[in-house]
């Protein structure tokens, strides 16, 4: 029939009744002669349908009414068994199916029909052909209609005949699913209209189907009769079967719950079905399969095996039906499994079993595929889990599989026959599979010898099977070699694929749903659960398979699947938060991507490995957790393996290979190295999207890992691993967004590996620590770091903590950073600089210089470019840091610098004083409300000093440390620094502050000093360190110790001098300071060291000079200057010098005028402040008193001498002091000054410093000491002068201190038990006392003798007190010593002074005659006369002639001055006084010759002038006629007369002399005795005849007279000079030859 209308259109029916009239004319043609009534239906039906069709007009319908009539004509055709006649019929049959005109009733006798040509074995085919058409054009066939039909199929495909058959099984299978679209197709035109059928109570066998509509029934026969055939059971429906195959019975099961599940699952019905026949079918045809043990290594096992089990009907070969029994299996649990939970546990249970290696190879194979097709189905998978393995008493199904499919493939490697031994493999080995040795042509596993090629069994994710699908083999096949394992791998890579798609999509949903903030969509409960047991079930079993199969695999792809499926468990795993699991499989990971047993080659597997665990770091960091520890040390060892170095910022980058370890590295991997480097670093780059927790997860295992290379590092110098601590900057780098979350535990480990001993390991810590300080303080925070106070500090504190370290490298790291830092943040570093300055500050002396240089490399950076940018607070600590790097030792020229810059900050201080002073305070403030509210006491150095001030006094206190440092130039630059600084910026104190400069800065100061200048070595030093020389000056530490101690004395002295205005407020504290400095003073000065001492009295001078306090304004330049201070260092502000008001509050408003340099005067010194004043005067008295006696008293033994400056220095202070004290001073005060200065002038000097201070000796100068002890009477005579008469009472004393210095000319002083060598006798070089030259001086003190008694001879004092006497009795000692005396010029001094003094003295004398006060000066005076007359010493014998003449002419002024001065007065002046001096005449006019003058000289010799004198005066006032007293004329005749008398005993017994002598001459002696005699009696002869003859008495003529006899027999004496002496004695007789003039009268006694 045509195919291409439809076969109810108007055409397709037309045509349809031609062609069955036709078809019935063909019958009655062929039927005509044999079968005649065959003929005759087929005309009746022609009629028949001619009719129909003429009369309907729904022909088809009515056709269909008729259509046992139509059909049977054709029905008889078939009956007569001819096959021409059959095969028509059957066609004709056909059509009138295919148009569906066949009605129940026709269909059934059709049926029949075809059943008896059946049982004739005709037209099979036709048969077959006609029935398929019958059921599936139409549904009018139904019960045991269509059982019949179908049984006809089946017995159709038991004939003999190929063909047959196999058309039969297929138009069975035909059948059999119509039979079931019917039901489905009924099914659905009945949807919704009818209710379910309510549940049928009982459970008989024969389950009633009175509830199933004719379809439906149908199919529910059919089924049941199926199952009862496969279980060799009689059907119920099918009726006249005679035979059957389990095998096609249970294909025909197979294919009908395959195609057909849900009718199973809707209909109760058939679920009955499922479980109470099928299930247990198919347990029972199991069980020889299960009992079988694989006797043999002969693989099949033929079909009788399993035959000999079953009901002896059925034929059964073993593999057919095992394998259709797995098929059905599959079905059941794929479709079913919800209806047949208990009975898919016994089918899994018996699935697993037959993976057993005892079982035979096919039934594995099968076994394997089935498992696969489990495999590829995530959900059931889940399915058993949630069912089996999480309930309890319940079999692990999944597990089992799981496990099963991991111990089959094990088995694989380790049965011998399941795979080829490699040796044998003579297809070609795939050798060791290392890359470069040949890679294979096939992919293949190899472990351990065996090697199992890998086959391409099925597209990911389907699991197409062979076996299973080997319907038409009987015989088991040969299972080729590596089939089992590639399906088991596939089923293993397609199970992992399935679960972790499955729960990660479901986990991406919740995710998702959970953003959305929908809690209603919370995840369903119990799903977490399921996916852990899912997860925990599995992981062991694919674990051990997958490592397994890795260690095993040969193939790249392979390979790659493996990782892929242990990178997604190990994601998955972290992702549900199972920790142990995901370990194992990074560790796998892990395991496989380093070289085995510590080997250093490489394979490319290694690197495929590798490059997995860095994809699974990179793209599942979030959920590695604490298994990064795993990874990273394995990425670790890699990285060391493959030589990579950490570079800039943490990167990794390919070293020279001959640092890293000797590496076996393929081609393969060398090319690859920079990209894995690469992907290395974008590893930790990436760390930034990680959450939180994955962070510090990662964090600490980076920590840890570096940890363990610390250890390894310990007590080797290999190479460490600088690994950890690259990545760890690398990922603070990266992450700086959120550095608060990590930054504590990462700088923590990094500051633990700074003090790792291996220099390379803390050298990296350094670096990548300062690297994450720089890079967080310069990275773009938000809000940024300015206004986030506790970010910063959180930055800055690791570079601190890093002062800690004892490595020196390391702290040179922190001190670049800090340098760099600063250049590049220094402006906004705010809050941190406390802690920036405290890293530059932490230097100590073992540190070395070249991080102390560094460190203050980084000092001077702050203060010259950052003091302005910081807080005022930290301007304290710029202080102490700089302070710090003065007081180092290891740099000398960095300690000096320091103090310089400690002057800048003081400067800067100075300028900014007003800005520093209104932030401190409101700093203050808030300090002080939080201590208050705390109940805490504030604890600030020089509390309550304001804070301004306590700034500077920080900065005081830290100079002054610096002053007492143990290197001399480090003290010296301090000290003047100090000083400087108080001098310039002191007045912007406050007056409370000054009492603290004093007490703790200075007078601290000065303490320290004294205290080290006296402890000091004394032992030499050779040199100043390199090649300096020291000068001798300075070349013990004691006297290095004495240049500090004079620089500091001088300093606080200038200070107190300058400063007094403002320190004199100081009230009462000003006293004490005052007497503490003078203490110092005092102490200096009397300390064994000249330059100190000397220096003490500087200073002591310094306080004393002023009159009216000093202004700063007045002189800042020159005692900046005078401290050797630069003027250039001095700021031009300071020059103007704002002076401290000296008003007692400090509002602002005053602060602001002392900045602007507003300068009141200090008050005029009031009543008060005179009497505060006098007070100091006499505390610095006491101090000068207490230091001149202590230094100018002897010592006991020769210890310690003080030097000439020093003492001129302590006795040129006298005169200012006196100025001030002169009030009070008094005759005790006097007496103390003497003391002194006697012991000054009286102190030697030492023979090495003589020709500095003395002049030569022939010189008569005064040295400065003896100069300055003149002044100093001289001041006290000047102000006695002036003063009032109370104070005249010291004069005496001062000539009492003059007298004595006067004796210095004759008698040196003693110092103590000192030997002194004269002058003269010193050797310069020795060192041995040389007394002082002292006649200058003490001619000098004779010349104030003289000049004050010319001034005071007539004050009561002078008088009362003796002076003149004691001057006499002083000048005594000169004239005495007269030649004697050590200077010619001091007795010729004394004699000139001596006449001056009695020039003034005696007319006072005389006036004062009566009242006694002279008595005891008449005898010195006589005395004096006597012992300069008539000397005991002998001239020189170099006198010359002219200077003898000029020495007689003094004597001829002495004896003039008694003419003058003396005698004329004698009635004023004691008797004895006369009578003493008449003597003294009488002596001196007759005898006073020198035994020592040569013959020449001896008339020049004789003093005959002075003699002429004598005699003169003797005469003069012997012959005086204004004798007012008896006894004195009576003196005057007895000197004469003794005179005359001796005269003539001296020529008496010459002229004996001579005659005895005979021609000797006399001694030399006599006869200059004798010419003397003549000589006076010439000179008398020529007085007399001067006197007034009434003057003479006449005794006196007789006696004269009486001498001419004797002078005559002297004449033949034989001796030409006395003759010459004779002839001028006797020449001036001649005036007696004549009468005198006049009548002499006799002087009366």
């Amino acid at each position: 029939p045509s195919s291409t209308m439809s076969t109810s259109s108007p055409e397709a029916v037309k045509k349809l009744l031609e062609n069955m009239q036709t078809d019935l004319r063909s019958l009655s043609m062929e039927c005509k002669k044999k079968f005649p009534p065959v003929k005759e239906a087929a005309e009746s039906g022609i009629v028949k349908i001619k009719t129909i069709a003429a009369r309907n007009t729904e022909v088809l319908a009515a056709l269909k009414e008729n259509s046992s009539e139509v059909v049977q004509p054709f029905l008889m055709g078939c009956g007569t068994k001819e096959p021409k006649i059959t095969q028509l019929c059957l066609a004709a049959i056909q059509r009138l199916m295919t148009h569906e005109v066949v009605s129940e009733a026709a269909a059934g006798n059709i049926i029949n029909m075809l059943w008896q040509l059946m049982e004739n074995g005709l037209e099979e085919l036709k048969l077959l052909q006609t029935v398929l058409v019958l059921l599936t054009t139409n549904t009018v066939v139904h019960d045991e209609i269509l059982s019949k039909a179908i049984v006809l199929c089946f017995r159709l495909h038991f004939t003999k005949d190929t063909i047959t058959n196999n058309t039969a099984a297929a138009t069975v299978r035909q059948v059999v699913t119509v039979v079931f679209e019917r039901m489905v197709a009924e099914d659905d035109r009945f949807k919704g209209i009818m209710e379910q059928p309510p549940p049928i109570q009982g459970n008989t066998n024969r389950r009633s189907v009175s509830t199933l509509r004719p379809s439906a029934k149908d199919a529910y026969m059919l089924f049941q009769d199926l199952c009862q055939l496969v279980n060799a059971d009689a059907p119920y429906w099918l009726v006249g079967m005679t035979e059957m195959t389990r095998t096609f019975g249970l294909e025909l099961l197979e294919s009908v719950l395959n195609d057909f599940p849900g009718v199973f699952l809707q209909h109760q019905e058939f679920s009955f079905l499922l479980k109470e026949r099928v299930c247990p079918l198919v347990i029972k045809l199991f069980s020889p399969n299960i009992k079988f043990r694989q006797g043999s290594s002969s693989g099949g096992g033929g079909g009788g095996g399993g035959s000999s089990a079953t009901p002896p009907p059925v034929e059964k070969p073993y593999f057919p039906i095992c394998m259709r029994l797995l098929r059905v299996v599959s079905v059941l649990i794929k479709h079913f499994y919800s209806l047949l939970v208990t009975e898919c546990e016994i089918f899994l249970s018996l699935l697993v079993k037959f993976l057993d290696g005892e079982k035979p190879q096919w039934l594995r194979a099968v076994a394997v595929e089935s498992v696969h097709r489990l495999c590829v189905h995530p959900h059931l998978l889940r399915s058993f889990c949630q069912s089996y393995d999480m309930k309890p008493h319940s079999t692990k199904v999944f597990r089992d599989i799981v496990n099963a499919l991991g111990s089959f493939i094990q088995s694989l490697f380790i049965t011998p026959n399941a795979g080829n031994p490699a040796a044998a493999n003579t297809a070609g080995a795939p050798g060791s599979g290392v890359a470069g040795s040949g890679v294979p042509t096939q992919a293949a596993f190899e472990y351990r010898g065996t090697w199992i090629p890998l086959m391409n069994v099925s597209v990911q994710g389907s699991a197409k099977a062979t076996y299973l699908e080997m319907l038409d083999k009987v015989e088991p096949p040969s299972i080729p070699e590596g089939y089992a394992m590639s399906v088991a791998f596939s089923a293993l890579l397609d199970l992992v694929r399935g679960i972790t798609t499955m729960i990660e999509r479901e986990l991406g949903r919740e995710e998702e749903e959970s953003h959305d903030h929908n809690p209603a969509v919370a995840s369903v409960p119990g799903c977490q659960e399921v996916r852990e047991e899912m997860v925990s079930a599995c992981w062991c079993g694919l674990l051990a398979a997958l490592s397994l199969l890795l260690d095993a695999s040969t193939d790249e792809t392979a390979t790659e699947n493996i990782l892929k499926a242990e990178l997604t468990m190990a994601s998955l795993c972290g992702r549900l938060g199972l920790v142990t699991p995901r370990d194992a499989f990074i560790t796998a990971i892990c395991k496989a991507s380093l070289p085995p047993h510590y080997a250093l080659t490489l394979t490319a597997k290694n690197i495929q490995c590798m490059r997995t665990l860095l994809n699974l770091a990179h793209c599942h960091g979030a959920v590695l957790g604490t298994s990064w520890q795993l990874v990273l040390a394995t990425l670790q060892h890699l990285v060391w393996i493959l030589g990579l170095k950490p570079g800039l910022g943490g990167a990794l980058k390919p070293g020279r290979a001959a640092e890293g370890p000797s590496t076996v590295l393929t081609t393969a991997v060398m090319t690859d190295l920079p990209i894995i480097a690469n992907v290395l670093s974008r590893l930790f780059e990436s760390s930034q999207y990680l959450d939180d927790v994955s962070l510090h997860h990662l964090i600490n295992a980076l920590c840890s890992l570096s940890a363990e290379a610390m250890e390894m590092a310990y007590g080797n110098n290999k190479e460490p691993s600088l690994f950890a601590v690259a990545k760890l900057l690398e990922t603070g780098l990266v992450n700086m967004d959120r550095i608060e979350i990590l930054w504590r535990p990462l700088t923590g480990h990094l500051l633990e590996v700074c003090q790792h001993p291996n220099s390379r390991m803390r050298e990296w810590g350094a670096e990548a620590l300062t690297a994450l300080i720089k890079a967080g303080l310069a990275y773009k925070h938000d809000p940024p770091l300015t206004h986030n106070q506790r970010v910063q500090l959180l930055l800055l504190s690791p570079l601190k903590e890093l002062s800690n370290v004892l490595h020196a490298d390391i702290r040179q790291k922190q001190l670049e950073s800090v340098l760099q830092i600063l250049q590049s943040q220094g402006d906004s570093l705010g809050p941190g600089w406390p802690l920036v300055l405290g890293v530059i500050g932490a230097i100590r002396n073992d540190q070395g210089e070249s991080l102390i240089r560094t460190a203050f490399q980084c000092l001077q950076l702050v203060v010259t470019d950052f003091l302005p940018t910081m807080p005022c607070t930290c301007l304290q600590i710029v202080v102490d840091v700089a302070g710090s790097f003065g007081l180092q030792n290891q740099e000398l020229n960095i300690s000096l610098t320091s103090i310089g810059l400690l002057w800048n900050i003081s400067d800067y201080f100075f300028q900014r004083g007003e800005a520093i002073t209104l932030d401190l305070e409101r700093e203050e403030a808030a300090v002080q409300k939080q201590a208050r509210e705390r109940g805490e006491t504030l604890n600030r150095p020089f509390h309550p000093a304001p804070p301004f001030d306590c700034l500077w006094l920080c900065l005081y206190a830290k100079l002054g440390e610096l002053c007492v440092d143990l290197r001399p130039a480090v003290r010296k630059s301090a000290g003047q620094t100090l000083f400087s600084t108080i001098a310039a910026h002191g007045t912007l104190l406050q007056q409370a502050t000054w009492h603290v400069v004093v007490w703790k800065v200075l007078f601290h100061l000065l303490d320290c000093v004294r205290r080290s200048s006296t402890t000091a070595d004394k032992e030499k030093i050779e040199s100043g360190g390199g090649n300096i020389l020291i000068h001798h000056s300075r070349d013990t530490a004691e006297k290095q110790w004495a240049e500090t101690w004079v620089l500091t004395l001088a300093g606080v002295a200038r200070i107190f001098n300058t400063k007094r205005y403002l320190l004199q407020q100081l009230g009462e504290y000003f006293f004490k300071a005052w007497e503490v400095l003078l203490d110092h003073i005092q102490s200096a000065a009397l300390s064994k060291n000249n330059e100190v001492s000397l220096a003490a009295l500087k200073s002591f001078q310094e306080i004393l000079q002023i009159v009216t306090p000093v202004r700063d304004s007045d002189r800042p330049m020159d005692a900046l200057a005078s401290l050797g201070v630069p003027p250039v260092l001095i700021d031009p502000l300071s020059a103007s010098g704002p002076g401290r008001p000296l008003v007692r509050s400090d509002s602002l408003v005053e602060r602001l005028t002392r900045y602007n340099g507003a300068d009141p005067q200090a008050p005029p010194p009031g009543e008060e402040s005179a009497l505060e004043d006098s007070a100091l005067w006499w505390s610095a008295w006491n101090t000068w008193f207490r230091t001149g006696t202590d230094s100018t008293r002897p010592p006991p033994k020769h210890s310690f001498v003080p030097s000439q400056p020093f003492l001129t220095a302590l006795v040129q202070i006298f005169p200012a002091l006196y100025q001030h004290i002169k009030a009070g001073f008094s005759m005790d005060d006097l007496r103390k000054l003497g003391v002194i200065l006697h012991g000054a002038v009286s102190v030697p000097i030492s023979s090495d410093a003589s020709p500095f201070i003395l002049p030569s000796y022939t010189e008569a100068v005064l040295t400065s000491l003896q100069e300055a002890v003149l002044t100093a009477l001289d001041v006290l005579q000047k102000a006695i002068c002036v003063g009032p008469e109370s104070l005249q009472v010291m004069y005496p004393a001062i000539f009492q201190q003059l007298l004595l210095f006067v004796e210095f000319s004759c008698k040196p002083p003693q110092y103590g038990k000192m030997e002194t060598k004269h002058v003269a006798n010193a050797k310069y070089n020795q060192a041995e006392w040389v007394a002082l030259n002292y006649v200058p001086f003490a001619e000098r003190s004779l010349e104030v003798v003289v000049d004050l008694y010319q001034k005071t001879a007539c004050h009561k004092a002078v008088i009362s007190e003796k002076v003149l006497q004691n001057i006499v009795k002083t000048l005594r000692i000169p004239l005495g010593l007269k030649y004697s005396c050590p200077s010619e010029s001091t007795w010729q001094l004394a004699v000139s002074s001596l006449l001056k003094v009695l020039s003034i003295g005696l007319p006072v004398a005389r006036q004062h005659s009566s009242s006694g006060k002279f008595d005891a000066m008449w005898p010195e005076l006589a005395h004096a006369f006597e012992d300069f007359l008539f000397t005991k010493s002998t001239p020189p014998d170099n006198l010359s002639i002219q200077e003898f003449q000029k020495n007689e002419a003094i004597d001829v002024e002495v004896v003039q001055l008694i003419s003058t001065e003396v005698l004329p007065f004698a009635n004023f002046i004691p008797k004895d006084f006369v009578g003493q001096i008449m003597t003294m005449l009488n002596k001196g006019s007759i005898h006073s010759q020198s035994s020592s003058f040569t013959e020449a000289e001896i008339d020049v010799r004789m003093r005959e002038e002075f003699s002429k004198v004598c005699f003169e005066t003797l005469l003069q006032f012997s012959f005086s006629n204004k004798v007012s007293t008896p006894q004195e004329g009576y003196i005057s005749r007895m000197a004469l007369s003794v005179l005359l008398k001796r005269s003539q005993d001296v020529l008496h017994r010459y002229v004996e002399d001579e005659r005895l002598s005979g021609r000797c001459p006399l001694p030399r002696q006599q006869v200059t005795e004798i010419i003397f005699v003549l000589k006076a009696i010439s000179t008398l002869m020529d007085s007399l005849k001067k006197t007034q003859p009434e003057n003479v008495d006449g005794g006196m003529w007789a006696q004269v007279i009486a001498l001419y006899p004797t002078l005559v027999e002297c004449i033949p004496c034989s001796s030409s000079e006395v003759g010459l002496a004779l002839k001028e004695a006797l020449g001036p007789f001649k005036d007696f030859m004549q009468p005198p003039v006049s009548r002499i009268h006799n002087g009366e006694s």
